[in-house]
């Protein structure tokens, strides 16, 4: 984990507008805090690629969702 990173919480996310979760979510970025319990050895290894682990397991979790969404609407 990188130990020099401070989140400056007061700060908005910033992203540029054509992003995965700009295009997809229709909250527009809106965020809620939750807790989630994960096995240790993933959040590891998502925390070990450096600041913004958050961020990219929402990403993997967006990914399944549409592909669930989308694979029922083929059903349908």
């Amino acid at each position: 984990m990188n130990k020099e990173y401070e989140p400056d919480w007061n700060q908005p996310v910033v992203r540029p507008l054509d992003t995965v979760a700009q295009k997809h979510h229709a909250g527009g970025g809106v965020k809620q805090i939750v807790t989630i319990r994960l096995d240790v050895d993933m959040l590891e290894w998502f925390k070990s690629a450096g600041p913004g682990y958050q961020t990219r397991i929402n990403q993997v979790l967006r990914a399944h969702m549409d592909a669930q969404r989308a694979a029922a609407q083929q059903q349908q």
